[in-house]
């Protein structure tokens, strides 16, 4: 999950606190191209305020003009968006010529549906994945909406063949650990937000936070491998970068980023000293060599970067990179 998910479930809470109803909108499925994926969402008021986004601008305009004129009244329903058929005869030409299905929920100000948003807002901030599974039965005066825990199902949206309900796997918001300040973890970590990450940057060196100033970053003043070490800091959609070139910093993390399930660890460095650095982790930190496999160094993909700006570009492409699945060779 994306940190701008996080942000919409807040925001339609406080919406909900308000007295205010809300419709939920998130993306089933996607044909050809789309700029969202399936999962993303957006929340709405009858009024027109809004946050999140379901594509770039042309799906929100339209579903914002029709709710102003008073459709998607019902509990739940879907519509596709774009050329690949309809559904309920709602129907709009994307200009990038892909579609998309989008799922309604209209969500009025009840202490369930006030609940089940603070369990998926908890869900999101918390450790383990589940399953939000939403009755798709239009007949019921309100939207069905559960969390389980997670389901066999793979993919993010899969929708029951005969189309009773729909499950989204719904989970912790992708997190960015940064071991130590330097100007190619101040690049990182600007890359990191708008790619939709939470960002931490770990380090004790007060002179190091002298000239930071990147603004939705979470500063902690203490060492990498404390912070990494601590309980439910890091979980599976978690990525560890060490970017300081002091290994009294970047080893120390990186010893205890092995103990965690992050999908992506990895370390600054030439190949030199990579493969020595792969070496003092075996005979001093006690790792073996599976788990130094574990670790990407040097980090990043070879795109021949020599500015810290370029360096940071490489190695959020090879988080990116790993988080979608890609091997090298698919790029």
């Amino acid at each position: 999950m994306q940190n701008l998910d996080k942000h919409v479930i807040s925001q339609a809470l406080q919406w909900l606190h308000n007295d205010e109803p809300i419709w939920l909108c998130t993306v089933l499925a996607t044909f050809g191209s789309s700029p969202r994926e399936p999962g993303s969402l957006m929340a709405a008021t009858c009024d027109g305020q809004h946050v999140g986004s379901l594509s770039g601008g042309c799906v929100e305009e339209d579903f914002l003009q029709q709710l102003g004129d008073g459709r998607f009244q019902k509990p739940v329903e879907r519509i596709r968006y774009g050329a690949e058929g309809n559904m309920g005869n709602n129907r709009v030409t994307l200009p990038c010529g892909g579609s998309l299905d989008v799922l309604i929920e209209n969500l009025a100000s009840t202490p369930e549906n006030t609940e089940h948003l603070q369990n998926l807002l908890a869900t999101l901030d918390g450790q383990t994945v589940k399953t939000r599974r939403v009755i798709l039965d239009d007949s019921k005066q309100s939207s069905g909406a559960l969390l389980l825990h997670d389901q066999p199902q793979s993919e993010r949206v899969w929708l029951d063949p005969d189309e009773r309900f729909v499950d989204i796997r719904v989970g912790p918001v992708s997190r960015l650990i940064i071991a130590g300040v330097s100007s190619v973890s101040i690049y990182c970590a600007e890359f990191a937000l708008a790619m939709g990450f939470e960002v931490i940057v770990c380090d004790p060196r007060e002179e190091a936070w002298a000239n930071v100033n990147v603004p939705g970053i979470r500063a902690e003043y203490l060492l990498p491998s404390l912070f990494i070490a601590a309980a439910d800091n890091c979980h599976h959609a978690t990525a560890i970068v060490g970017l300081t070139h002091d290994p009294r910093i970047d080893d120390l993390a990186l010893m205890e980023a092995i103990q965690t399930p992050a999908f992506y660890i990895g370390v600054m460095g030439s190949h030199k000293t990579s493969q020595i650095r792969a070496e003092r982790l075996q005979r001093i930190g006690g790792l073996t060599a599976e788990e130094v496999a574990r670790i990407h160094m040097p980090i990043g993909l070879a795109l021949g970067s020599k500015t810290p700006a370029e360096i940071a570009l490489a190695v959020m492409a090879d988080i990116l990179r790993v988080q979608r699945g890609k091997e090298r060779h698919e790029l």
